[in-house]
């Protein structure tokens, strides 16, 4: 069946117009599909450590840095303060994390790992590897894949 040829004001369009529109085209659909299938990955691995995959990039964070702001953390995990604040009171009221004011200015609020979240670093530590042994991807091309999407990330960032 051939596709009708639509008219616009600047013309007719071919069906040869139409072809970014199809679904295999659509960088979004792919990165969200494969966004999904590593998660899927992830909660299966955290699961029995009572962690979902967001506390555990929180704590991939804090294990780095030791001590931040929640500042640090939102532009970190690049999440807003309405799905980080939630996220991290719930971690507080696990026994993961610590929040305090800061004396000087008290609109700031610094976040501690607790003993608890610092444990956990050495139950977690299998996590990474078995993530990426799951991946049906090669080291090199996982290494490839993160660089290109590290890079479209930083230009989002520049852009914004």
């Amino acid at each position: 069946m051939s596709q009708p040829l639509k008219s616009t004001a600047l013309g007719v369009l071919t069906p040869e117009a139409y072809a970014d529109l199809q679904l295999d085209r659509q960088l979004c659909l792919a990165l969200q599909i494969s966004d999904s299938q590593i998660t899927r990955i992830y909660r299966e691995l955290l699961k029995p450590l009572g962690l979902t995959h967001p506390q555990y990039l929180v704590l991939l964070v804090m294990w780095e840095r030791e001590r931040c702001t929640m500042g640090d953390l939102r532009q970190a995990l690049c999440m807003d303060t309405g799905a980080l604040t939630p996220l991290v009171k719930r971690m507080e009221a696990d026994g993961l994390l610590a929040r305090s004011r800061d004396t000087a200015d008290e609109r700031r609020v610094w976040v501690d790992l607790s003993e608890r979240g610092w444990a956990l670093r050495d139950e977690v530590a299998h996590v990474r590897q078995e993530v990426a042994r799951r991946i049906p991807m090669s080291a090199a091309e996982l290494g490839e894949l993160r660089s290109i999407l590290q890079r479209l990330n930083e230009k989002f960032r520049a852009a914004a």
